[in-house]
């Protein structure tokens, strides 16, 4: 902790029920951690999308000018992702790793985070297993799972194996073989919210212009908070800031959202998505069709982060429910 930054679940404040609010943030002692949270208000992807960042920043000189670009980023840990948000950085790997052009900033910080995994048990409305997403295999370097008196640990990094060494660890016998099974068992018998995602990609084909969307539009407020809680949305603006010396200047970027009134407004006042029912419609569109015929995978994890936090009330399983009735009828 002394040589590099470690992350983790902290409980920050309590919501109107009196709950625990926790976010992902740096521990100054493993006193801190509060590895029983329940789920974080903001997911760790904004440790690899910051909310703002700078790209470049320019020294304007008589003669010319100069760019700094910094890739640099310490080396450190995050401890305590579950599966779902594991899952999420699997996704957005695939954009800013895999694309034609790969994001060198997200690479940057992904290459230098060990993500320490933990099991949880899910709360009422998660439908993650209803997106394949409760379980984690891979994009991880170290997965915990609480078998009592002691964690199982799957290891699946040369780092996480070296850490691991560092500490009192023991082989694992049957009987923690047993208690594993046991307590996987025990999680995925506690999901209770469950979507069914089946004929989604052509349901949203099919409803393309359904009342549903103008029923939940008209709820919408156009905050964009969803955008902000979820762990795979990517949308983002640029900008420019030259100071008033003209001597300098700095090229931003920050997270947006598909549901904001201007994100589809163009030059000389046009905007090709001015209702939020047709913005919120692209929304879901992008998270269960197009990213699916991209990747073959729904972009939506299912931490249900963005319904949480709707100040309208708006959730994935209350949208799709209502699609999925509207075309059976």
């Amino acid at each position: 902790m002394e040589e590099n930054e470690v992350i983790g679940p902290k409980s920050r404040d309590r919501d109107i029920e009196g709950n625990k609010i926790y976010r992902f943030l740096k521990l100054n002692s493993f006193d801190e951690l509060e590895m029983d949270y329940t789920r974080s208000y903001l997911s760790p992807k904004n440790y690899f999308l910051p909310f703002k960042e700078d790209l470049v920043t320019y020294s304007l000189q008589d003669k010319g000018w100069e760019q700094e670009i910094n890739y640099t980023i310490h080396p450190r840990v995050i401890v305590g992702m579950r599966a779902c948000d594991i899952n999420a950085l699997l996704k957005l790997d695939q954009v800013m790793l895999k694309s034609a052009y790969p994001n060198p900033y997200y690479f940057a910080r992904r290459k230098n985070t060990l993500i320490i995994g933990l099991d949880h048990e899910p709360l009422e409305d998660c439908f993650c297993k209803s997106m394949n997403s409760d379980t984690a295999f891979h994009g991880f370097g170290m997965f915990l799972t609480d078998i009592g008196d002691k964690y199982f640990a799957a290891i699946n990094s040369d780092t996480a194996f070296i850490i691991l060494n560092r500490f009192d660890a023991e082989e694992i016998t049957d009987e923690d073989r047993l208690l594993f099974k046991a307590e996987k068992k025990k999680i995925e018998l506690k999901f209770k919210t469950q979507v069914n995602i089946t004929i989604l990609p052509e349901l949203m084909d099919l409803e393309f212009e359904s009342e549903v969307w103008k029923k939940w539009g008209d709820k919408c407020l156009s905050c964009g908070t969803c955008a902000m809680v979820c762990p795979t949305c990517y949308c983002y603006g640029m900008e420019e800031d030259i100071d008033l010396s003209i001597t300098k200047a700095v090229k931003r970027r920050f997270l947006y959202s598909c549901n904001l009134l201007d994100f589809a407004a163009v030059a000389g006042g046009h905007n090709f998505r001015p209702d939020a029912g047709v913005r919120l419609k692209y929304r879901y569109y992008h998270q269960f069709r197009g990213f699916m015929e991209a990747f073959d995978q729904s972009l939506c994890v299912g931490c249900n982060r963005c319904g949480n936090a709707c100040l309208a009330g708006i959730n994935p399983k209350a949208v799709i429910d209502d699609l999925i009735e509207t075309e059976t009828k």
